[in-house]
C-alpha cells in the first residue's frame, strides 16, 4: 500500500484527502475488511500531518461506515453486512433495531398493539368501503380484464388519470412516460435496478425513509446522507461531499418527506437540480405522500423536464397496502429500460389494482377521500404535538401536512432503548437512527399522528423520559 502523501493541488482539504486515501486502498483490497488501520500517532507522524487532522478523518470513516471504533484497540476496516440478514428468527424485542426491525414488526404487531411509529394510515383512515363497493362493480366488466396480464406499462386508462393527476401538482409528463408497478416500493427497486451497480455512490438525506437504506443494501451500494436541516439537506454539505465522492444517483422525498414531514423550498428544489446537472447525477423523487399536502409544494420533477429525475408515487397510503398500485414517470429512454426491466422480474401487472384505483379516481370519490384524510391529520396533529411536549419531546419542524412529526428528547435519550421497551410493552415506537445512515438521530423518534392518541403511549413516554 503507498504511502500517504499530502497534496497542495487536490483541492480537496488534508482531512478529505486522508478519507479517500483509506476508501481507495479498501476499495481496491489493498486494506481487507478486519484489517487494523494505522494508529492515529503513527499515521500523524508519518504523514507529516497535525494529530487532530488524523482524528478527524479517522472520524469520518467511521461515519462513512468504512471504518469501525474498538475501545483500547483502534480502528479496523469495517466488514460489510450481508445484504439481508438471514438466519433463525430472534425474539422481536432483542432483535437489532435497524430497518429490518421496523418493517418486521410494524407488519406482524398482533392487532391490539398500539403504534405510533407505523408508517402507513389506520384502516379507518382508508377507502374501505370504497373499495369494496367498486369491487363489486367490477365483476360485472365485460373483456377479459379479471384475468389478462396487461399491457406491459399498466391499464391505461389508469395511466391517463395519472397524467391528469400530476398535472395539478405541476408535474406534466407524456403519457408513454407513465408506467404502473405493484407498488412504490417496486418502482424504487426497478429504478435503482436501472441507475446503480454495486460499489456505486448513492446520495440520501440524512434521516431518510429506511426503506431507502433497505433497497440500496440489497442493491450493494455505497451510502453516504446528506444531513437533513428544516429547510432542506445541507447543500453546503451536500457540495462537499460531491467533490469527495462521484454519486450516480440521490434518493429522496421532497414534499411531505419521511420521517421528518418537511417539504423542500423552491430554492432547494432548484439548487438540487443545478447540481445534479453539473456533476451528471440522477434523481430519484419518492412522492408517496403527495396527497396529503396541505399546501402546494414544487416538484424537482415538475422542473427538470424529463431529464435527470425519475419520479415515483403510490396510492398504498391513501387508499390500501392490499390493493397495490405505483407507478413511475420518466424519460422515454429510461421508460423503455424500466419496462424491459419490469417484464424481466415481474412480467405482468397487477390489472385487478389498476381497475379498481381508475375507478375510485373517475367517479371522484379519491379526491373527496383525501380531502377528508387531511382534515382529519391537522386536527390530530395539533392534540398530538401537545402531548408530546407535556411527555418531554419536541418536534423538530413544523410540517406541511402528512401524518409524521419528528421529536427529539434531551440529552442521554435513548430513542433505541425507548423502541425495544415500548415492543415488550405492546407498543410500536420508530427509533431515530432507523432512518439515520450517520447513526447520529438516537435522540429522536418518529411519530405517526393518527396513530398517536391513546393515553398509553403518553404515559409510557413519561415514564421513559423521567
Amino acid at each position: 500500500m503507498q504511502a500517504f502523501s499530502r497534496s497542495a493541488v487536490s483541492g480537496l482539504s488534508v482531512i478529505e484527502q486522508v478519507v479517500d486515501y483509506f476508501a481507495a486502498a479498501i476499495e481496491a483490497r489493498e486494506l481487507t475488511p478486519g484489517a487494523k488501520l494505522p494508529s492515529i500517532r503513527s499515521f500523524a507522524l508519518a504523514g507529516g500531518i497535525a494529530k487532530s487532522t488524523a482524528v478527524e478523518a479517522y472520524d469520518r470513516l467511521v461515519a462513512q461506515g468504512l471504518a469501525v471504533s474498538r475501545a483500547k484497540s483502534g480502528f479496523f476496516v469495517a466488514t460489510p453486512r450481508p445484504v439481508l440478514e438471514i438466519g433463525r428468527p430472534v425474539d422481536a424485542p432483542l432483535r437489532q433495531v435497524d430497518e429490518f426491525w421496523m418493517l418486521r414488526n410494524a407488519l406482524q404487531l398482533p392487532p391490539h398493539a398500539l403504534r405510533p411509529g407505523c408508517g402507513w394510515l389506520p384502516p379507518d383512515y382508508l377507502n374501505d368501503e370504497g373499495i369494496r363497493r367498486v369491487l363489486g362493480s367490477l365483476r360485472r366488466d365485460p373483456g377479459d380484464g379479471l384475468t389478462a396480464y396487461g399491457e406491459p406499462a399498466g391499464f391505461r386508462p389508469l395511466r391517463e388519470q395519472l397524467q391528469r393527476h400530476l398535472d395539478g401538482r405541476g408535474v406534466a409528463v407524456p403519457l408513454d412516460g407513465i408506467v404502473l408497478t405493484d407498488s412504490g416500493s417496486q418502482a424504487l427497486d426497478l429504478a435503482i435496478r436501472l441507475l446503480v451497480q454495486p460499489g456505486d455512490t448513492v446520495f440520501v438525506d440524512d434521516p431518510c425513509y429506511f426503506n431507502f437504506q433497505a433497497s440500496l443494501r440489497a442493491h450493494r451500494v455505497h451510502v453516504v446522507g446528506i444531513p437533513l436541516t428544516p429547510n432542506g439537506p445541507d447543500m453546503q454539505q451536500f457540495e462537499a461531499e460531491l467533490a469527495r465522492h462521484r454519486p450516480r444517483l440521490y434518493i429522496t422525498n421532497t414534499v411531505l418527506q419521511n420521517p421528518t414531514g418537511i417539504s423542500f423550498p423552491a430554492a432547494v428544489v432548484h439548487r438540487i437540480l443545478l447540481l445534479s446537472q453539473q456533476h451528471g447525477f440522477a434523481i430519484i423523487e419518492d412522492d408517496t405522500f403527495a396527497d396529503l399536502e396541505e399546501r402546494p409544494a414544487v416538484r424537482l420533477a415538475a422542473l427538470d423536464q424529463w431529464q435527470n429525475v425519475i419520479y415515483i408515487g403510490s396510492f398504498s397510503k391513501t387508499l390500501s397496502g392490499a390493493t397495490r398500485c405505483g407507478y413511475l414517470a420518466a424519460k422515454q429512454e429510461w421508460v423503455e429500460a424500466i419496462l424491459d426491466l419490469k417484464l424481466a422480474t415481474t412480467f405482468g401487472n397487477n390489472e385487478l389494482s389498476a381497475r379498481l384505483i381508475s375507478r375510485l379516481l373517475l367517479d371522484g370519490s379519491y379526491r373527496k377521500h383525501t380531502e377528508a384524510i387531511r382534515q382529519r391529520l391537522r386536527k390530530a396533529s395539533v392534540s398530538v404535538r401537545k402531548r408530546l411536549r407535556d411527555s418531554g419531546l419536541e418536534p423538530w419542524a413544523e410540517p406541511a401536512g402528512g401524518p409524521f412529526l419528528w421529536v427529539q428528547g434531551g440529552a442521554g435519550t435513548d430513542a433505541s432503548a425507548i423502541a425495544g421497551a415500548g415492543l415488550s410493552s405492546g407498543i410500536l415506537f420508530a427509533p431515530g437512527n432507523v432512518f439515520s445512515v450517520s447513526n447520529s438521530a438516537g435522540r429522536f423518534l418518529r411519530f405517526n399522528v393518527a396513530y398517536a392518541h391513546d393515553p398509553r403511549i403518553f404515559a409510557f413516554l413519561k415514564k421513559q423520559m423521567r
